[in-house]
């Protein structure tokens, strides 16, 4: 009897105990959905769908709950498909902007452009301003070509074929292309490409005056080539907005390659004269030897008739030897 009694107290105990720690519980988890019951009123009221549960155990993951909850609001206000509360949560720990990225899928709905949220996190999570890429989507800009504020330069500078130098300036109407933004060449890449084809236009026109009448040419010959593939932003158009005739490259370059010409001629002139004195120079010196040689033949003489004399050998004019 006694054992049983002790086995009900223990019992009671148990669930005395139980019961404490779940008020416990209840009471800190009331007071942490405190601090956040008009977030999740007004999240209730515009029907984002996030239970105060959720609230809490964001703030338990350190998620910002403010965001998430305005982000959602956005979303179910703009009329956007639905979208899971924890991709919302895993983009924010990621280090992702997701008020941004919601930002521009609502632009982008507007707008009646096909971008999803996959690939948007997947464009600010690139570091790309997936804001501005949706701007520029609808609203497309204008890059100067060359950018003086990046190169330094005014002016593209080719020269056609009869040798005339032309300089001109382009405006490149681009406008972003969400498919290929991440790892898709920037700004820089469609500058140098547009530079390159205007350069290579003008280079294979006949004359100048071809280009100075119908600037156009350069253009379409430019957009004919497709510069902008591989790229994040799609060209629109190209506009030649100045073109001016600079220097007769064609003319210094042949007045350059006479006076090389030139020089070339009087060097092997001087080469010819330098020659010709040391050949002079050599048949001085061979006279000069061959009138030593002489000299030393006519010593020879007087010896030669002194050895006749003795000898025997050398007669006068009477028949008798001297």
């Amino acid at each position: 009897m006694l054992l049983a009694q002790d086995s009900l107290t223990f019992a009671q105990l148990a669930m005395w105990m139980l019961i404490g720690f779940m008020v416990l519980i209840g009471m800190i988890f009331a007071v942490m959905f405190a601090a956040y019951f008009k977030l999740w009123l007004r999240g209730f009221v515009t029907g984002a769908r996030i239970g105060p549960l959720n609230l809490v155990f964001m703030k338990l993951r350190k998620v910002n709950p403010h965001v998430i909850v305005d982000t959602k609001i956005w979303s179910v206000q703009a009329g956007l498909p639905s979208m899971p509360t924890s991709a919302l949560e895993a983009h924010y720990l990621a280090g992702g902007n997701v008020q941004r990225v919601v930002r521009a899928l609502i632009a982008a709905h507007r707008a009646n452009i096909n971008l999803d949220w996959d690939t948007a996190a997947a464009i600010d999570l690139a570091g790309r301003n997936i804001v501005e890429a949706v701007h520029t989507s609808v609203d497309p800009k204008v890059i100067d070509c060359p950018d003086p504020r990046r190169h330094g330069r005014t002016t593209l500078d080719g020269v056609a074929r009869d040798g005339i130098q032309l300089k001109a300036r382009a405006r490149v109407t681009v406008r972003t292309n969400l498919s290929q933004l991440v790892g898709g060449a920037t700004e820089e890449t469609v500058i140098a490409r547009v530079g390159e084809g205007i350069v290579s236009a003008i280079g294979s026109c006949e004359s100048h005056k071809t280009v100075l009448a119908n600037p156009m040419m350069i253009a379409q010959a430019v957009m004919a080539k497709g510069l902008d593939s591989q790229t994040a932003y799609e060209i629109v158009s190209i506009d030649i907005a100045d073109i001016d005739v600079g220097d007769n490259v064609g003319a210094r370059l042949q007045a350059d390659q006479a006076e090389a010409d030139v020089r070339v001629a009087r060097a092997k002139a001087e080469q010819r004269r330098a020659e010709a004195v040391a050949n002079e120079q050599q048949m001085q010196a061979l006279t000069q030897e061959n009138r030593a040689k002489v000299v030393l033949a006519e010593a020879e003489i007087p010896k030669a008739m002194a050895d006749a004399f003795r000898s025997g050998n050398l007669r006068s004019a009477n028949g008798r030897s001297g």
